[in-house]
């Protein structure tokens, strides 16, 4: 059965969390037009305030994309990774994973919050959102409402 993902990731600095630039930020699209790859491959789009986060598309292996999908009984099951390193915001309970049949899709958002390692950058932020759709699909699938939504966001202060 096929299988389609787009990995949606927006970055930013504190310039970006108020004003302007986090209105242009807020604005960002969760969903694009999904361009003919090949099945082993994501859909990647990132938007990063250096760009006015504009979109900047690729494709990614899917092998690479910290998402986990598993495919058993005509059903796919879907979660996202989150690495014990990336704490913030704190995740003490994560959502169990979302199984699909064919025909639906789901939207996962996650966020997170980094600083340097020595402490010595500003603080960085960033936002994935994952679109999975299990069977055969039309390019705009991403642009309409999901069949499974999942926020996992959290405070970032």
């Amino acid at each position: 059965m096929e299988i389609t993902v787009q990995w949606i990731r927006t970055s930013w600095t504190k310039q970006s969390r108020g004003g302007e630039a986090a209105a242009r930020r807020n604005a960002a699209p969760v969903g694009f037009a999904v361009p003919a790859v090949p099945h082993q491959f994501a859909h990647v789009v990132r938007m990063h305030e250096r760009y006015g986060f504009e979109p900047r598309g690729g494709q990614e292996d899917l092998r690479k994309v910290d998402v986990m999908l598993r495919e058993a009984d005509r059903r796919l099951r879907v979660q996202p990774r989150v690495e014990s390193l990336f704490g913030i915001p704190p995740r003490p309970r994560r959502p169990p994973a979302v199984h699909l049949v064919p025909g639906q899709w789901v939207r996962w958002q996650l966020n997170y919050r980094f600083s340097s390692a020595s402490g010595m950058q500003d603080w960085s932020y960033w936002m994935d959102t994952f679109n999975v759709a299990y069977g055969p699909v039309a390019v705009d699938v991403f642009l309409s409402e999901p069949t499974v939504y999942v926020d996992e966001r959290g405070p970032l202060r």
